[in-house]
């Protein structure tokens, strides 16, 4: 087996055991085990248990940024095609273990770079929605790259912990829609979408 098939097979591994039992409650020693590898053959691949999870993580980021990439030739509107990206870098429903892991005090660090890395990849997705949004007069604004930067820094910090109300949103929206210059309304489908998705959390 090639050397990076390997490592994917050991982060599938670790990524399978760290939602199943919890990132706290998977050993290096339990990845071992269910790998059939020496600790050496670990050691060879990861440093830590933490760089283990960082790499997990940057799998699922990869994953996701391959998702986002598909919505820009879906034959759906332009708001619909921007929020689309920028929910799909979120963490899946059942990868919230993970992302609770990733929120603790200790991994603040790991967090911001992780943060960084989804923001400096969605960018360049999210900047030809709104080039073309702009020349089809649904947005109107300049900086746009800065602009998105402070949009997703925003949906970060109002969706990392599930922790909203209606309230949250709609400001939300309207803060979106007037950092855009769209027009009041363009993206008020966000309530739906997010209220589907807590109906969803909510069944699970």
């Amino acid at each position: 087996m090639k050397k990076n098939e390997r490592k994917q097979e050991l982060l599938k591994i670790a990524y399978n055991m760290f939602l199943t039992k919890g990132y706290d409650n998977t050993s290096i020693d339990d990845i071992i085990n269910e790998a059939q590898i020496a600790k050496g053959t670990y050691y060879y691949y990861f440093e830590s248990k933490e760089a283990t999870l960082e790499e997990v993580i940057n799998m699922m980021i990869n994953e996701e940024i391959e998702i986002a990439k598909n919505f820009l030739n879906m034959p759906i509107s332009i708001p619909e095609k921007l929020v689309g990206i920028i929910t799909s870098l979120r963490p899946k429903m059942n990868e919230e273990e993970i992302q609770n892991t990733l929120n603790k005090k200790e991994n603040i660090v790991m967090h911001e770079k992780i943060n960084n890395r989804v923001i400096e990849e969605a960018i360049p997705l999210l900047e030809q929605v709104i080039i073309e949004g702009i020349e089809k007069n649904i947005f109107k604004c300049n900086h746009i790259k800065e602009r998105l930067r402070m949009l997703l820094i925003m949906s970060n910090e109002l969706f990392d912990n599930n922790n909203f109300n209606l309230n949250n949103i709609e400001v939300f929206i309207d803060t979106a829609e007037k950092m855009l210059g769209a027009k009041e309304g363009t993206l008020e489908f966000i309530k739906m979408l997010i209220g589907g998705q807590n109906e969803n959390n909510n069944k699970c």
